[in-house]
């Protein structure tokens, strides 16, 4: 039986829903979907924090964090989870200028992928995964990287068993 972990990343504040309306959540979008991968599939739950903090305003944060991403500045976490005893990660982000936010760079580029199984979902207003597939793959060597889940993030509170549905059928 395969030794899971569903680590994620999320912010909770502002974001944008549907007709560019700003909305604020008590818990970010992937955090829920993340919530509903563990509780269909088992296993633990690690929730990855950044030791910064990001610009409440949205429509500021996402610029900031597209400079990141074009200088390569990877936030530093609080914590690291002990993947080692783990063969099988969902990986949970939301989706930050087509591709991975910049705090899962972090994490990735933190440990030896050889022999883990990781399977992406993505929390987004409608960009999917983007290129952050490929990217993963590029960090995460000797890894076997499903296809991954794709989930509206304005749509997730009320998609728990469809996510559930996606998680079971993943492993």
């Amino acid at each position: 039986m395969a030794e899971i972990l569903t680590v994620f990343y999320s912010l909770k504040g502002e974001t944008i829903a549907p007709g560019m309306k700003i909305v604020k959540l008590e818990k970010g979008h992937t955090a829920v979907a993340a919530e509903f991968v563990q509780k269909a599939v088992g296993g633990d739950i690690f929730e990855l924090e950044t030791v910064k903090t990001y610009i409440e305003d949205h429509m500021k944060m996402i610029y900031e964090a597209k400079e990141e991403l074009e200088k390569g500045i990877y936030p530093e976490l609080k914590n690291y989870p002990d993947i080692d005893k783990y063969d099988t990660i969902f990986l949970g982000f939301p989706n930050w200028w087509n591709t991975i936010p910049t705090p899962m760079f972090n994490f990735l580029k933190r440990y030896d992928w050889s022999g883990k199984r990781i399977i992406p979902f993505v929390t987004s207003g409608g960009g999917g995964l983007g290129r952050s597939i490929e990217d993963i793959k590029k960090i995460c060597v000797g890894a076997e990287i499903s296809n991954g889940g794709e989930f509206l993030g304005h749509e997730v509170e009320t998609a728990e068993k469809e996510i559930s549905n996606w998680a079971k059928d993943a492993i």
